[in-house]
C-alpha cells in the first residue's frame, strides 16, 4: 500500500524520492555531527503543514550529518505512515489523535494531550514505530465561516451549529475534505456527539485550499479547517468553539522507524530541541508563508531553522 502511495507524491518529493542538498552546518543541534553515515528517507502528508515539517526534518538531520532522501507529499494519510511502518521511510511528523484513531483504530480520544501521546507511543511500539516527545502545535479539527455569515446566524460554537441545522436546515451547508467526511473522528462522529443532522446534498467534499475560499465567499455557510491554518486570519474567519471537545488532541510528534531509531538514537537529540518550539502560532505563521505568501514549503522551513539558530 505504501509503495501504491508513494508513486502519488506531489511537488516537495518525488515517488523515488530526491536527495536533500541544503548547504546546512550545525547550529543549535547537530553538533559533532552525530548522525554521520546514516541514510535516512524523511516523509510527510501532501498537506501544506506536514510539507513544512518534513522539510524542517530533513534539513535538522542534513545538519547532524546524515544524507537524507526526501519522500514528503504522500497522498492520504496512511501512505506515510505505512512508509515508517515497513521501513520504507525512517521518520515523519505525524499526529497523535490521527495515530490513535486512524492507525491504532481506538475509537475514544484521551482529552489530556500527554496521556494521549504516551497511549500512543506505548500501543505503537508493537508495530515497530516509535514516538519522540511531542510538541505544543495541535492540529485539530474545526468549523469556520465568514464574518457576514457569522453576523447572519450568530453560531459560536458546534453547539450552536447543530441547533442551526435543525431549526433552520437549509442554513447548514458544509465544505468538507474527502477524508474528514469519512474518519470517524472527522464528520461522521461530529455529527454524532453533537446531535447534528446535515443532508448529504448539504455537503461539498473538495480539496483542502479550496474550502478556504469557499468559506470566505460564503458558497457554503461553514468549511472544515485546521486549527493551525494560516489562512483562518488571513481571511477574517470565525471558527466555532468545539464545546463539546470531540475532536481530539493532533499534536504533532516524529514517528521513527524503530529499527532505525535503535542504530540511531541520537535522532532523538537532534529533533527534540526543535519539537519543542512548535506550537500553533509558529505553525499558523509558517502555514500562511506558504498558502497566502506563495513562498516555498522547503524553504519556508529553511529560513525558520536557521532564524532559530538550529541551523547554520
Amino acid at each position: 500500500m505504501a509503495a501504491a502511495l508513494l508513486v502519488a507524491s506531489s511537488g516537495c518529493g518525488l515517488s523515488s524520492g530526491s536527495p536533500l542538498v541544503d548547504d546546512v552546518r550545525p547550529g543549535v543541534i547537530g553538533q559533532g555531527e552525530p548522525l554521520k553515515g546514516a541514510d535516512l528517507t524523511v516523509t510527510s502528508k501532501s498537506f501544506t503543514e506536514q510539507l513544512i515539517l518534513g522539510a524542517i526534518m530533513g534539513i535538522a538531520f542534513e545538519a547532524a550529518g546524515a544524507e537524507v532522501l526526501d519522500r514528503t507529499g504522500i497522498q492520504g494519510s496512511i501512505g506515510s505512515r505505512e512508509a515508517v511502518r515497513k521501513g520504507d521511510a525512517d521518520a515523519g511528523y505525524e499526529y497523535t489523535g490521527t495515530a490513535w484513531i486512524t492507525y491504532l483504530g481506538r475509537s475514544e480520544p484521551i482529552p489530556d494531550p500527554q496521556a494521549q501521546w504516551e497511549a500512543v507511543r506505548e500501543a505503537d511500539a508493537k508495530n515497530g514505530v516509535s514516538w519522540l516527545a511531542p510538541s505544543a502545535l495541535n492540529n485539530t479539527y474545526a468549523l469556520a465561516m465568514n464574518q457576514d455569515n457569522h453576523k447572519k446566524y450568530g453560531t459560536n460554537t458546534l453547539s450552536d451549529v447543530a441547533a442551526l441545522s435543525k431549526s433552520d436546515p437549509g442554513a447548514v451547508t458544509l465544505c468538507v475534505e474527502v477524508e474528514f467526511a469519512n474518519r470517524a473522528d472527522g464528520l461522521p462522529g461530529m455529527q454524532r456527539e453533537y446531535g447534528m443532522s446535515v443532508p448529504t446534498k448539504n455537503i461539498t467534499q473538495m480539496d483542502t485550499g479550496i474550502i478556504y475560499t469557499q468559506a470566505a465567499k460564503g458558497s457554503c455557510t461553514y468549511g472544515e479547517v485546521f486549527t493551525t491554518d494560516g489562512r483562518i486570519k488571513s481571511m477574517n474567519l470565525a471558527v466555532m468553539e468545539d464545546d463539546k471537545k470531540f475532536f481530539p488532541n493532533y499534536n504533532a510528534a516524529p514517528m521513527i522507524n524503530s529499527k532505525t531509531l535503535k542504530k540511531w538514537p541520537a535522532i532523538a537529540d537532534v529533533l527534540d530541541p526543535i519539537t519543542k518550539k512548535l506550537n500553533n502560532a509558529v505553525a499558523q505563521e509558517l502555514n500562511a508563508k506558504v498558502d497566502v505568501d506563495g513562498e516555498d514549503p522547503h524553504q519556508v522551513a529553511l529560513d525558520w531553522m536557521k532564524e532559530e539558530g538550529f541551523v547554520k
